[in-house]
């Protein structure tokens, strides 16, 4: 349900990204960038397409425990049900948050949000794959309490939702608003990586548990947010921005020598070494002005990943509508291909050669598939227009790559 209801609002997201770039052109306060949107918003996707297959950690475990578990039988037809639900899930939401900037295994997920060097509203789409392995945990008080599933998912949904227009460097602050509520000023000081601001404002919806609970900081225009983390991901590549913190963090504990600290590492907060390790640990201080993560692409390139993330964006529209009906093997192959297509559109905004060949080898596949078969991935069939659509795209795509990779070899060829 949860993703459906944020796929058919999709466009109303976007309506509003391009409305935030357009104000930032006119007021010249430019925080877009293309490689970083597209990066951000395939994260979102992809976030999307992981929940199908994980919703036993969504939805499984908290209706099991609400059934078996719950000490009071409340009902989704009292207004107090809800408001308190609400209540309950951001106070709850807060703690989750928090923990996740504060031990490696709950990190190692909730990373994800904070990898882009923007703020924007396409930072908001920014969300990792892996989060419901563990974060279903902080929500049991609710299902214990007796709050029904449906008010369980409807009101992590409204704070979800909530949390959009809060990343934006267009809105300043707004008054009283800012201390009651989670605002763009607010939550621009916690994904900012300066001192003054650092594991602050961890509020989804109320900044209220922050004030309680010492965790508030106030946006001082003397000290403009930089955004990111003190670890830069440097890459444009959505599985390594999803795997990074963990592949740290396991070779860390599979190189420490006690057994507690190989446990114990992933409790710690970031950062944190075993003492046989950070005997040997280097540490660099942190620069505030280490050099944005942007490297050069040329205008063809640019365009054509626009495009295949464009296609592959709305292809994934049609994963999630059919996937409920499908089965589990035709699921998986299918949201297998979408990852893909993210991945090596991320690679090919790194320039790296390998996906090139990558990305021809998929045109050439998808072609292949619908001439061999017009059962999309076994799971619908396509007309004749589908089909003629499909191969024609793919073989056009390659035509163009195979055209904009010529023209940059050439480029190169006359600067040398």
């Amino acid at each position: 349900m949860q993703e459906k209801i944020i796929l058919f609002a999709s466009p109303v997201f976007f309506v509003l990204l391009a409305t935030e770039f357009i104000v930032a052109l006119r007021r010249q306060r430019h925080t877009y960038r293309i490689n970083d949107a597209i990066s951000s918003i395939s994260l979102g996707i992809m976030s999307q397409i992981s929940v199908v297959f994980l919703k036993v950690f969504v939805i499984g475990i908290y209706a099991s425990v609400a059934r078996h578990f719950a000490l009071f039988q409340l009902s989704e037809d009292s207004v107090w049900v809800w408001v308190c639900g609400l209540l309950l899930y951001d106070f709850l939401y807060y703690w989750l948050h928090r923990m996740g900037h504060h031990t490696n295994l709950l990190w190692a997920s909730h990373v994800v949000h904070h990898q882009s060097e923007e703020y924007n509203l396409s930072t908001a789409l920014r969300q990792t794959s892996t989060g419901p392995l563990f974060g279903w945990i902080f929500y049991m008080p609710l299902a214990i309490l007796g709050f029904p599933l449906q008010v369980y998912v409807v009101v992590a949904l409204i704070d979800l939702i909530y949390q959009f227009w809060i990343h934006t460097q267009q809105i300043n602050k707004l008054g009283w608003f800012d201390r009651v509520f989670v605002s763009p000023s607010n939550h621009r000081v916690h994904h900012a990586v300066n001192d003054l601001y650092l594991d602050k404002n961890f509020g989804g919806i109320l900044i209220i548990w922050d004030r309680i609970f010492g965790t508030y900081a106030e946006e001082q225009d003397t000290h403009p947010a930089v955004f990111g983390t003190r670890k830069p991901l440097q890459s444009w590549n959505p599985l390594w921005a999803n795997l990074e913190v963990y592949q740290s963090v396991a070779l860390d504990a599979w190189r420490t020598k006690r057994w507690s600290d190989k446990i114990k590492i992933w409790l710690m907060p970031p950062g944190w070494l075993p003492a046989d390790l950070a005997s040997q640990n280097k540490s660099t201080p942190f620069n505030l002005n280490h050099p944005i993560y942007n490297p050069p692409l040329s205008t063809g390139m640019l365009w054509y990943c626009l495009a295949q993330f464009t296609m592959t964006m709305h292809t994934t529209t049609h994963f999630l509508l059919s996937a409920p009906s499908a089965n589990f093997a035709s699921s998986a192959l299918y949201a297998f291909w979408l990852f893909a297509g993210f991945w090596i559109v991320g690679g090919l905004l790194e320039q790296k050669r390998k996906f090139i060949v990558l990305e021809s080898l998929r045109l050439m596949l998808g072609a292949a598939m619908v001439v061999y078969s017009p059962m999309w991935f076994c799971i619908v069939y396509l007309p004749l227009w589908a089909q003629v659509g499909i191969i024609g795209t793919c073989l056009i795509s390659l035509l163009s790559l195979g055209m904009i990779v010529r023209n940059s070899s050439v480029s190169v060829l006359h600067t040398n």
